[in-house]
C-alpha cells in the first residue's frame, strides 16, 4: 500500500487521517493507494498556489519551459518501473499497457516542449492610417485538469503538458481510481524544475467530486479547464463552466467504427479489429465498438476475428499475459448485462460470454440489432459485435447512428474510395487502413457530437490554451473626430 497525498505549493500535504479513501487492487481485493480526500479549502488553497505561481512561470523563457519539460520527460521515463506498479495495483494495467503509457507520455512531454516556441502572432494590416496591429497569444492563467484512470499516464500528461508549456500553471485533479498514477506525474514534473505552485494535484472522495470541482471552476483565477471521462460528467462540468463564461475542452465518451469494405486486405482489417477491440480491455475512449463488415467477406472476417479474439487470455495483469483485469466489478456487472441483453434479443454468441470477477474474457456477439444495448450504449469493455452491411449506404448510416463522434476506421485497398467513405463519417478522427486506437502527440485529437469539442495536441492545443489578444500601435497625432 502507498499513500497519496496533496501536492499543493511544492508540498505534499501530510494525509489527514479522518479524510482518506483507499484505492483497491481490482484482482486481489487488497489496499492499493491510500490517499487524501480534499475539502473545497484545500481545492481554493491549490488554485492560489497555481495563482501565485502563474507571474513568474508565465514570463519564464520559451527556452527554460523546453528545458523543463524536456527534463521531465527523461524523469518520467527513468520511474517506468514505479508507473508500471501503480497501474497494475490500482487499475489492473498488463505492464504493457503502462510501459506503453510511459513511452507516449514522454513524448508528449517532449513534443510540448517543442512547442513552447511555437506561441506566435501575426501582423493584421489596418485601415487605421499610422497605425500597426498585432494579434498576440498570451497565457490564459491557471488551468484545471482532470484527467481519468484508463490510460492515466498518457491522458495525465496530455492534461498538464501543452498548458504548461505555453505559460499557464495548472491544478491537476486526479482520478480518484488512480490516485498515485497521477500525483507521480506531478513528481517528475517539480523534481524537473517546475517552481513551487506551477503543478498541483488534489486527490478527492468520489462523492465530493462535484462540488470540489465547481469550487475550483468558480475560482477567479482558472481561465480554463480541461476534462477527458464520461460524456455524462463532461456535460455537467460544461454546464457549470458556462455558468461561469470559461472555456472547457472535452474529451468525452464513443463508439468507435471500423468498417470493412469488401476489397480490404483481410488480414490487416483483422488485427486492426483485434487491437482496437481488446487492447486495454477495450477499456480505451477510441476502441473499436461497431465491426462493420461487408456481407462479401463476413463469413472469413468473422472466422478470422474469432479465432484471434479466442487466443487472447485476460488474467491477473502480473502474470504478464496480453490482457489485463477490468477496472472494478462494476464494469463486469455493466458488460454482463450488456450481453444478457443482447442473448435475450436473439443475438448469438461466438466466444467469451459473462464474468462473475473482473478478469473478463473477449466476447463477440453476431446477429445484434439496433433494440439491442449493445448496438448505442458504449461497452467500454471486451464485448464487441461484427455488423453486415450490404452497400455502402448502409454502412454508413450504422457508423453515423451514434450520439458519439470521437474516432473511426476504414479498410479498402481503393484509397480514394475509403477517402471518400472517410469524409461522411461524423468523427473528429478517422484513419485509413488503421485501427481505430492511434495516438500521437503532435497531433488534434478530439471528437464531435456528444464526444466533446475542442483539440489536444500540437498547434491545436496553443489555440485551446492561450488567449489572442489585439494589441496596436498608433499615432499619438492622430485625428479625432471630437
Amino acid at each position: 500500500m502507498t499513500d497519496a497525498q496533496l501536492f499543493i505549493g511544492g508540498q505534499h500535504i501530510k494525509l489527514d487521517e479522518a479524510r482518506t479513501c483507499t484505492r483497491l487492487d481490482p484482482v486481489t481485493g487488497d489496499v492499493a493507494t491510500r490517499f487524501a480526500a480534499a475539502t473545497t479549502s484545500d481545492a481554493e488553497a491549490a488554485v492560489n498556489a497555481a495563482k501565485e505561481a502563474f507571474p513568474a512561470w508565465s514570463a519564464s523563457t520559451p527556452a527554460h519551459r523546453r528545458e523543463v519539460l524536456s527534463k521531465a520527460a527523461d524523469i518520467l521515463s527513468a520511474r517506468a518501473a514505479d508507473f508500471i506498479n501503480a497501474m497494475q495495483s490500482e487499475i489492473g494495467s498488463t505492464a504493457g499497457w503502462a510501459g506503453f503509457n510511459v513511452m507516449l507520455a514522454s513524448q508528449m512531454l517532449r513534443e510540448a516542449a517543442a512547442m513552447t516556441t511555437q506561441v506566435k502572432g501575426e501582423i493584421i494590416p489596418s485601415n487605421k492610417p499610422g497605425s500597426l496591429s498585432m494579434a498576440v497569444r498570451k497565457p490564459a492563467g491557471v488551468c484545471l485538469a482532470m484527467a481519468p484512470w484508463n490510460a492515466p499516464v498518457i491522458l495525465g500528461v496530455r492534461a498538464v503538458a501543452m498548458p504548461l508549456a505555453v505559460g499557464n500553471t495548472v491544478v491537476l485533479k486526479s482520478s480518484e481510481t488512480c490516485p498515485m498514477t497521477h500525483l507521480l506525474i506531478a513528481e517528475c514534473l517539480h523534481e524537473a524544475g517546475c517552481a513551487d505552485g506551477v503543478i498541483n494535484v488534489i486527490s478527492n472522495a468520489p462523492e465530493d467530486a462535484p462540488e470540489l470541482v465547481r469550487t475550483m471552476i468558480e475560482h477567479s483565477a482558472v481561465r480554463r479547464i480541461n476534462f477527458t471521462g464520461s460524456t455524462n460528467v463532461g456535460r455537467e462540468i460544461a454546464k457549470v463552466a458556462a455558468e461561469n463564461l470559461k472555456p472547457v475542452l472535452l474529451e468525452l465518451g464513443g463508439k468507435a467504427p471500423l468498417v470493412v469494405l469488401e476489397d480490404a486486405d483481410m488480414d490487416g482489417a483483422v488485427n486492426a479489429a483485434v487491437f482496437g477491440c481488446f487492447m486495454n480491455q477495450g477499456q480505451i475512449c477510441m476502441s473499436t465498438e461497431r465491426v462493420l463488415v461487408s456481407s462479401a467477406i463476413a463469413d472469413e472476417f468473422t472466422r478470422k476475428f474469432v479465432a484471434r479474439a479466442a487466443a487472447l487470455v485476460a488474467a491477473d495483469p502480473r502474470e504478464n499475459g496480453p490482457l489485463g483485469s477490468l477496472v472494478g466489478m462494476a464494469s463486469t456487472t455493466r458488460l454482463n448485462g450488456l450481453v444478457k441483453d443482447a442473448l435475450d434479443k436473439g443475438a448469438t454468441l461466438l466466444t467469451g460470454g459473462t464474468s462473475d470477477s473482473v478478469i473478463y474474457q473477449p466476447t463477440v456477439l453476431v446477429d445484434v440489432t439496433e433494440d439491442m444495448r449493445i448496438f448505442s450504449e458504449e461497452s467500454f469493455g471486451p464485448v464487441k459485435a461484427i455488423y453486415r452491411f450490404d452497400t455502402e449506404e448502409e454502412a454508413l448510416r450504422m457508423a453515423n447512428d451514434t450520439q458519439y463522434g470521437l474516432s473511426a476506421a476504414v479498410f479498402s485497398k481503393d484509397v480514394s474510395r475509403a477517402q471518400a467513405f472517410a469524409d461522411k463519417i461524423e468523427s473528429g478522427i478517422c484513419h485509413i487502413n488503421g485501427p481505430t486506437v492511434h495516438d500521437e502527440a503532435h497531433m488534434p485529437f478530439g471528437g464531435v457530437k456528444n464526444s466533446g469539442h475542442g483539440r489536444f495536441g500540437g498547434t491545436a492545443a496553443i489555440y485551446e490554451f492561450t488567449e489572442l489578444r489585439w494589441i496596436t500601435i498608433e499615432d499619438p497625432a492622430q485625428h479625432y473626430p471630437i
